[in-house]
């Protein structure tokens, strides 16, 4: 059986050229190498019909009435209604990237689209008049400030007993087991409230405490209390930076028997696990909220997004799911 191929302007005006020849639709289908059914079916529905002689054949016009049909046709949709559904909540909700949507549709076994055409869904919405995804454009992450430092008083250089990074075991720097945390302040409007962000190096789990006051032995308090539920055999290293609210690391290492360590000062790429979290976090929480104003509720809802969210090097599993796999391997090697 001969395979059906599209033909092109060329075979048009070669099908004009014999057909002026006066040659048959059987000679001009062997000439060109189709089936007769195809110069036919040709001739049929692509004959011009605003050309000053009646049933005259166009190139020009037969490809245009071609192509026109072909716009029209109807096409099977891969993005679905339901996976723009899923698209736009996790967008605005769980703040996604399209990356990471397409990356979760992998990881469940969904036949979703790819990150590429996400974007085209989006940028088209922009541009539409009455769309319902006009907005969504503004849930998409354009590009990182650079923090600013500088104006208000941190106390660094006034922290006691400080252990400085490099000192840190070889074994923190490979990302291999669990319990090596960092740990940082995302600051609210005018410095008046913070999240405590700690997040673990190894697989992104990440623990979020709102807090009111940067004292330090206040913060010491909420560091235990939130760390003391792990099992100890989990939690290994404390990174901090030279924030004075981290003054009482010591009564913080000594309750939860771990070692702490502090980042040399206005490096940022010493904790850059914990500064990569607090980027996500300020997509739900942009610099200058209020975050006194926030609800615990809307925080726990929030580090749960962010533990429940793909990641490209886990292979678009989330840190959930990557803590659990390293879990799994350390109570087998405890065996």
């Amino acid at each position: 059986m001969q395979k059906y191929t599209q033909l092109s302007i060329e075979n048009r005006h070669q099908i004009k050229a014999l057909l002026d020849a006066g040659h048959n639709q059987s000679e001009i289908a062997r000439t060109i190498g189709v089936h007769r059914s195809t110069i036919s079916r040709e001739l049929r529905r692509n004959v011009a019909k605003s050309s000053g002689e009646p049933n005259s054949y166009c190139p020009e016009e037969a490809q245009q009435l071609t192509d026109k049909r072909h716009r029209k046709k109807p096409k099977h949709r891969r993005f679905s209604r339901q996976l723009k559904t899923q698209a736009r909540r996790w967008l605005t909700q769980e703040k996604l990237s399209p990356e990471l949507i397409s990356g979760r549709w992998q990881v469940l076994g969904i036949d979703g689209v790819s990150h590429e055409t996400i974007y085209q869904w989006i940028w088209k919405a922009k541009q539409a008049k009455d769309s319902t995804d006009k907005n969504l454009y503004k849930h998409l992450k354009h590009g990182r400030r650079k923090r600013k430092r500088g104006n208000y008083q941190d106390g660094r250089g006034t922290i006691t007993g400080r252990v400085p990074i490099t000192e840190r075991p070889e074994v923190v720097e490979k990302r291999q087991r669990l319990g090596d945390i960092e740990v940082d302040l995302m600051m609210g409007k005018a410095h008046k409230s913070a999240l405590l962000v700690l997040t673990d190096r190894t697989t992104l789990l990440t623990a979020l405490e709102k807090v009111t006051s940067r004292k330090a032995e206040g913060m010491a308090d909420r560091i235990t209390q939130r760390l003391g539920r792990i099992p100890s055999a989990f939690i290994k290293t404390l990174t901090f930076d030279n924030d004075k609210a981290f003054a009482r690391h010591q009564d913080i290492a000594e309750q939860l028997d771990v070692d702490t360590y502090f980042t040399r000062p206005y490096t940022s790429q010493d904790k850059g696990t914990v500064e990569n979290r607090i980027g996500v976090l300020r997509r739900f929480f942009p610099k200058g909220t209020d975050l006194r104003e926030i609800p615990a509720e809307r925080i726990k809802t929030v580090e749960q997004y962010l533990n429940f969210r793909p990641v490209r090097k886990f292979d678009y599993l989330n840190p959930i799911q990557q803590t659990l796999k390293h879990r799994a391997a350390s109570v087998a090697l405890m065996d």
